[in-house]
């Protein structure tokens, strides 16, 4: 496909069903194919229509909105919305629908020489070295099954990450190869190993001249050896090398959290915050009426720091009471 205007010549698809997805599980949902594009709708009480991994295909997947909102009118999805966003470094406004500015973690990744001295601190690079000296050894991985057994032993380290239940506890080696084989042709693999043990990996997407962490995790009881600084390094490392602009993990603000710990995290390695507009389009009555709430961006946004911050220490203990249970309950049937 040369552009979206291929896309008002190709007409839409019947209505087929697409995996997503949903907070660590694949679930269908409904879909319309437009030329190498696949269009999907998802969401509860607001159906929100969007390009599927919008997020990690090169450029501004949609140049040409009037042509995917036609689409999606006469092809049958329904949809109380349509949102599209555009890509950094591109992020002066194009268009005059609905706007939110969201935000993306990113950090230039033109010169590695440039990270390493000026936009790091130096607690950074000591973790770095520190992860070599202490018997760390970051290497590119094959997608094989060796790896996925790897990730599986991380995965099922504990069932709870980041005061939350962990999305991929459990899985098996068929969920896990699912899983990671999406974008699997603009994949790296970058693996942290000590003693022939994985003891943390990040997958890599390479889209055009940006690059985006769509996963990195690591062995809690490894933490003393700061894989993560080191698999950091090295994915920064790859993309100079290779001419990548930015690097992108993510988003740097979750839910106006501006002080969690992930958040600081990508500071100490770098990232700053990269605001772009994201679009929204109304589709229906109902997708106006959110837009003129700002129900689209979800209830949770409306409720006092106060009351958030109770609400997420609350569940974060009740999970931790939850996981200790279960391996307690573990421990007596052996």
């Amino acid at each position: 496909m040369t552009g979206d205007m291929t896309l008002s010549k190709a007409g839409a698809m019947d209505v087929q069903r697409e995996e997503i997805s949903v907070k660590g599980r694949l679930v269908e949902v409904p879909a319309i194919r437009l030329g190498e594009r696949t269009i999907v709708v998802s969401g509860g009480w607001l159906r929100t229509a969007a390009v599927k991994d919008e997020d990690w295909l090169a450029g501004d997947v949609v140049s040409e909105p009037e042509a995917y909102i036609a689409a999606i009118q006469q092809g049958g999805l329904k949809a109380d919305l349509f949102t599209f966003s555009q890509k950094i470094p591109h992020t002066t406004p194009k268009y005059r629908y609905h706007r939110e500015w969201d935000n993306v973690a990113a950090v230039p990744t033109s010169n590695y020489e440039n990270w390493w001295e000026h936009l790091v601190p130096q607690e950074t690079r000591k973790n770095v070295r520190r992860a070599g000296r202490r018997g760390v050894v970051i290497r590119e991985m094959a997608f094989d099954t060796k790896l996925l057994e790897g990730i599986i032993e991380i995965n099922n380290e504990t069932p709870v990450r980041q005061g939350r239940l962990f999305w991929h506890y459990g899985k098996s080696l068929e969920e896990v190869r699912k899983d990671y084989e999406t974008l699997v042709d603009q994949s790296r693999y970058i693996g942290a190993y000590f003693k022939d043990e994985l003891i943390g990996f990040i997958k890599l997407v390479t889209m055009g001249e940006i690059a985006g962490i769509l996963q990195l995790l690591c062995k809690n009881a490894h933490h003393d050896k700061r894989p993560a600084n080191a698999l950091i390094a090295k994915a920064i490392e790859l993309c100079s090398q290779n001419g990548i602009s930015y690097l992108t993990y993510g988003q740097y603000i979750y839910d106006n959290k501006t002080d969690s710990p992930l958040t600081t995290f990508k500071r100490r390695n770098g990232f700053v915050e990269m605001r772009f507009p994201r679009y929204y389009v109304p589709l229906t009555a109902k997708g106006r009426f959110a837009l003129q709430t700002r129900l689209h961006l979800g209830i949770k946004r409306f409720l006092p720091k106060s009351i958030r911050n109770m609400a997420l220490n609350m569940r974060s203990a009740w999970y931790e009471r939850k996981s200790m249970s279960q391996h307690t309950d573990a421990t007596e049937l052996e």
